[in-house]
């Protein structure tokens, strides 16, 4: 197939996701939007997109799993069909899974190169944090990017949503998430309008 406009998404929610991929044995969990919303406990806003994140290798089994899916490696706003069995290279950090018999995106597979210990923010990997404080688990049992983390994601492009979000997540925030995102934000964003919000 053709793939599908890039805003012709009717995404599915990250529990949709969940039940579609149960049983699968991979680190994959949600980011953005989505997983602050999961770790608030409700939905603060329409979300347009589903972004989950898992390995170049986790992704091919993923990709197996939504076999109804069609899949497009996404690089520069340019789409070119992908399948599990193509290789990943390093400068592919997007896969989009398009339904095909609806002609709309339902899911954003970003790729994380973290390793088993350690979850590395793919755009300065001088920052890292021990996955058991970077990944969060729901109730319900969905993995998904930890606030401070999302928040230091969103930062760059600062958007209306993303200003949104930043208020919803902030009072939640604990002391150690507020200085993790502060110095990252140093690291990232000097002078980032979010730094002084998080200091006092």
């Amino acid at each position: 197939m053709s793939p599908p406009h890039d805003n012709a998404w009717e995404a599915w929610t990250p529990a949709q996701l969940w039940r579609r991929l149960q049983g699968l044995a991979i680190d994959w969990y949600v980011v953005g939007g989505w997983a602050l919303d999961l770790h608030l406990g409700v939905q603060s806003r329409a979300h347009d997109d589903l972004e989950f994140a898992v390995s170049p290798q986790g992704a091919c089994r993923v990709a197996e799993r939504l076999g109804e899916l069609a899949f497009f490696a996404v690089r520069q706003g340019k789409f070119t069909p992908w399948s599990e069995a193509d290789p990943i290279p390093d400068d592919l950090w997007q896969i989009w899974g398009a339904d095909p018999e609806s002609g709309v995106w339902r899911v954003d597979m970003m790729m994380e190169r973290g390793n088993r210990e350690h979850w590395v923010y793919k755009r300065n990997a001088t920052i890292s944090q021990p996955r058991s404080e970077a990944i969060r688990t729901t109730a319900q049992g969905i993995r998904y990017l930890a606030p401070a983390n999302v928040l230091l994601f969103k930062a760059k492009h600062h958007r209306p949503k993303d200003e949104q979000d930043f208020q919803a997540a902030l009072p939640g925030l604990t002391q150690k998430e507020r200085e993790d995102l502060a110095c990252w934000l140093d690291i990232t964003h000097p002078g980032h309008v979010w730094i002084e919000a998080l200091r006092y």
